[in-house]
């Protein structure tokens, strides 16, 4: 009998009263604790190394913002927007990212821990060698994502787009793919070993599927 693929553990954030972000803008290594980042312009600010916890941003701009090493733990990020944000070696856990509109985000050797991504659009994202654990893509858009020498283990798609993705060198356990509205895989599809598809994806991707083995189809 066929093993039934592990369900996901979803984030569950409920967040305090929150207190509004008052300085003038963030600091490397900050400590950010039960505050509410609303409707601010953080474009080109540097948090590296900054830790925020209970906390929510909500339609913040964050273009080519500094964030490399930062650690968000129970957080919402709600509305974001930004080119170039730089999150590379992040910490995410119990997170929720909803309705963001990104492009170019640098989460490479980052470690997502029960985070859900929900709607929005993020074009280029950079997930190059990260580890995911206990994710959910949701209605969201993802182009050209990278997902390259990544660790994913029960992680869903459900009802989103992936356009040209790439799952080059990818560890996959109990990776869900069967509610993905598209499913458009660029490179690495010899890296599924461990995800679940439909029967209407592996047809799609029977053509790639057959190159990887050297499988010639003829009429």
């Amino acid at each position: 009998m066929a093993r039934k693929v592990k369900a996901v553990r979803r984030a569950e954030v409920r967040l305090p009263e929150l207190r509004p972000f008052e300085d003038v803008e963030l600091e490397p290594d900050g400590d950010y604790d039960g505050l509410e980042f609303a409707d601010l312009d953080l474009g080109g600010q540097e948090g590296v190394g900054a830790r925020f916890m209970d906390c929510a941003l909500r339609r913040c701009a964050l273009d080519e913002t500094g964030l490399a090493r930062a650690r968000f733990m129970d957080a919402v990020l709600e509305g974001v927007r930004g080119v170039g944000t730089d999150l590379a070696a992040a910490s995410l856990r119990d997170v929720e990212l909803r309705d963001a509109r990104l492009g170019g985000v640098q989460l490479h050797g980052a470690v997502l821990e029960r985070v859900l991504v929900s709607g929005g659009k993020i074009d280029y994202l950079n997930l190059r060698k990260a580890r995911l654990k206990d994710v959910v893509f949701e209605g969201c858009v993802l182009v050209e994502a990278d997902f390259a020498g990544a660790v994913l283990e029960r992680v869903e798609f459900r009802d989103c787009a992936l356009r040209g993705v790439d799952f080059s060198g990818v560890r996959m356990t109990d990776v869900d793919l069967r509610g993905a509205a598209e499913l458009d895989i660029a490179r690495g599809v010899e890296s599924l070993a461990g995800a679940v598809i439909s029967p209407p994806q592996l047809l799609d991707l029977a053509p790639a599927l057959a190159a990887q083995v050297g499988l010639r189809v003829e009429v």
